[in-house]
């Protein structure tokens, strides 16, 4: 019973003005060096979770922004930044520079990104997901065409072999990189139709391969569990709110949501029964994005409200650090460009 008495609300809130409220976007991304990169409108900030302390790392022209998603590397040095401009930066976050920009193949805002090794894979606006192998000149080795409207949510399974993307057409596919090749746009494996509002949220199950979790919009507000192997629904779980963020536990079988009207809360969920464990509640409006500490215990929530909250939801860390207090405001202190 500990653990639902740290559960119920943040252990700490920093301030995040001018967070972007946009249910497409995907703003948040803790990389694995345990840095949690956050894009504030045209400004992507680091936040070091070891030290609590924080950096600009870009802000860039009015003409490019806002920052439309931010996506760690494997190895939590490298970062991508889509932007409201259709160009993706590639930056090294420890030698503090931009190596790339890639341009060139979507027409709007590329909202959603995913890394696999090497490709970089970019959802747009223009409903495009583009492989882009950061190691070559001409990077775009692989097009996925099968959404009608913008891609807002990507993921690669563990094992690099399968691609989940959810669209704000209300269709998610699963692409399988044996199925690609270069000179044509690639045929999905599966294209599931069952949501009835736009999928955002779909984090492929840490304990068990081929079993991904999608999460439908306002008009839908249900998480769907599936067999990506076959394509089968396993099970459907109302959850009487949007649906805008999914994170599965690392450590037990448990799935935790983040939800927008009406409530504004979080929820954690014992898989498969999706009964119903904790609630956290705090924000005061819709929490947008979601991200995982590399141990799996900590999540960072964002919301429309502007502020960023941690919670202990996942456990407590084997060796547990008393974390340093924080200025609530790390962000005013650094100049921004309005």
């Amino acid at each position: 019973m500990m653990r639902f008495s740290i559960l119920q609300s943040s252990e700490r809130t920093l301030d995040a003005p001018d967070l972007v409220d946009d249910f497409y976007l995907n703003l948040l991304d803790w990389g694995s060096s345990n840095v949690l990169a956050i894009a504030l409108g045209n400004t992507v900030y680091m936040w070091d979770a070891s030290d609590s302390y924080t950096s600009k790392l870009v802000t860039v022209d009015d003409e490019n922004g806002p920052v439309t998603s931010v996506n760690w590397a494997p190895d939590g040095r490298h970062i991508a930044i889509g932007l409201n401009n259709s160009e993706v930066l590639l930056w090294d976050s420890t030698a503090n520079r931009q190596l790339r920009t890639l341009r060139g193949r979507h027409r709007s805002r590329v909202g959603s990104m995913a890394w696999n090794n090497h490709i970089l894979t970019t959802g747009g606006m223009d409903g495009q997901i583009v492989n882009n192998d950061v190691r070559i000149r001409s990077h775009v080795v692989e097009t996925y065409r099968g959404h009608q409207q913008e891609v807002c949510g990507l993921k690669w399974s563990a094992s690099g072999q399968q691609l989940a993307s959810g669209g704000n057409d209300n269709v998610v596919h699963i692409w399988d990189r044996s199925m690609a090749s270069s000179n044509s746009p690639t045929q999905w494996l599966h294209r599931l139709e069952e949501h009835i509002s736009a999928v955002k949220a779909l984090p492929w199950c840490p304990f068990q391969s081929n079993l991904l979790a999608t999460g439908g919009g306002g008009g839908d507000r249900t998480i769907k569990f599936w067999n990506t192997q076959t394509g089968a629904c396993l099970n459907s779980a109302d959850t009487d709110s949007q649906v805008c963020s999914l994170l599965w536990s690392k450590n037990e079988r448990e799935l935790l949501s983040s939800h927008g009207f009406t409530q504004n809360q979080l929820t954690l969920g014992k898989y498969p029964s999706m009964v119903k464990m904790a609630e956290l509640t705090g924000h005061t409006s819709r929490v947008l994005y979601m991200a995982q500490s590399p141990d799996g215990c900590t999540v960072a929530s964002a919301a429309g409200d502007e502020t960023l909250r941690f919670w202990n939801v996942f456990g407590v860390p084997e060796v547990a650090k008393t974390a340093p207090k924080v200025n609530r405001e790390p962000f005013s202190q650094l100049n921004r460009i309005r």
